[in-house]
């Protein structure tokens, strides 16, 4: 619970479901757009529960990774927070069925982050259908916020079709339609080429573009999100730098060491994250160089395994970076207060982020 708002009222609220949720049509879309998109955050109503009310609640992860039942957000009251195992004492009412939930709920909150991609594999785990789930996937505004991502690995594939021609493409729909009727003989003529590489039917390039487009927009939202977050590590790690010119931490070498430490794995895992992106852009041109079923498999495959481990580190780093941003919005704090701050908020869960991405490197060497 935080923000200083009374728990036992606030679940009761949202039991009755009046306030698990912003009201008003744009102001809902809004929050269920948001959640769509986050790395930390996942709605309960993309799982089948029984317990009125907690459809409206939210998972997220906290700055230490820990998983917690959001049940409100607004900007007078804060976050409304409830540990899982905390349910059953608000829905009194619904305890066996509370109960049944838990075990769902603590399955997926299990989960190193809550982005649409890792979701939909740890809800598959659970024999869970996500195929119909809207809030498995990214938002319109997200994807758009992608097309420059995307035109990436669009160009290569409109490139093939229509040689150097400078087709206007959005994503992946526009070149769906655009090769379901193909304006010139050249380009059917590659067509037919692709799916005989592809060892499918012409009638199925649609179907190809469809996985193909999906595969890849998880690469180019993993990748945005990376982008984003590569430069604030680079700005946090320069303000906890100027701790070291506090005498008194001078005078320690513990807190020292820690800073030196935290500094190292801060930079190990963002260089290995990037270079794990360097290395899909590597086989995706591959792909292109020599199409084929099982090249096209291969980096399906290579990507598809690659999410959790992506996602999960991503989530570390967002969450950590975003409250630093907020409790230092100007920079500044002196140093003791940016010494315990680092301590209380940076260093807790970092030793998981590391290993999340060491697990991934040693797997991919």
């Amino acid at each position: 619970m935080s923000d200083g708002a009374d728990t036992s009222e606030a679940v009761a609220e949202v039991a009755g479901d009046k306030s698990a949720r912003p009201q008003g049509g744009g102001r809902r879309r809004q929050w269920e757009d948001e959640a769509r998109d986050a790395l930390h955050i996942m709605p309960l109503s993309a799982i089948p529960l029984e317990t009125p009310g907690l459809q409206h609640a939210r998972l997220i992860k906290n700055v230490r990774l820990q998983t917690v039942v959001e049940m409100f957000h607004d900007v007078q009251t804060g976050s409304g927070q409830v540990s899982p195992r905390h349910l059953t004492a608000y829905f009194e009412s619904y305890k066996e069925e509370v109960e049944r939930d838990l075990v769902k709920i603590e399955k997926i909150a299990a989960a190193s982050s809550f982005d649409v991609y890792t979701s939909r594999i740890e809800l598959r785990r659970m024999n869970i259908d996500v195929n119909s789930v809207e809030s498995l996937t990214l938002s319109d505004r997200k994807k758009e916020e992608l097309t420059n991502y995307m035109r990436v690995f669009t160009r290569p594939l409109v490139e093939y079709v229509y040689g150097s021609e400078d087709m206007q493409v959005q994503d992946v729909k526009d070149i769906i339609g655009m090769f379901s009727n193909p304006n010139r003989d050249e380009a059917l003529r590659n067509l037919r080429m692709m799916a005989d590489r592809l060892d499918i039917e012409l009638g199925e390039i649609p179907q190809f573009l469809e996985e193909y487009g999906d595969i890849f927009l998880s690469l180019a939202y993993f990748k945005k999100c990376l982008d984003d977050i590569v430069p604030e590590i680079q700005r946090f790690l320069s303000w906890m730098a100027e701790i070291r010119s506090s005498t008194e931490v001078k005078r320690d070498a513990r807190q020292m060491r820690m800073l030196d430490e935290i500094s190292r794995d801060l930079t190990d895992i963002s260089t290995s994250i990037t270079g794990r992106f360097e290395s899909f852009d590597n086989r995706s041109k591959d792909f292109w160089r020599d199409i084929n079923a099982e090249t096209f498999h291969s980096i399906r495959e290579l990507i598809a395994s690659h999410h959790v481990t992506i996602g999960g580190v991503l989530c570390g780093l967002a969450v950590k970076m975003d409250l630093w941003k907020a409790r230092f919005a100007r920079g500044g704090g002196g140093p003791n207060r940016r010494m315990e701050f680092v301590k209380s908020e940076i260093l807790p869960g970092l030793s998981h982020i590391k290993s999340l991405e060491q697990s991934a490197r040693s797997a991919s060497a």
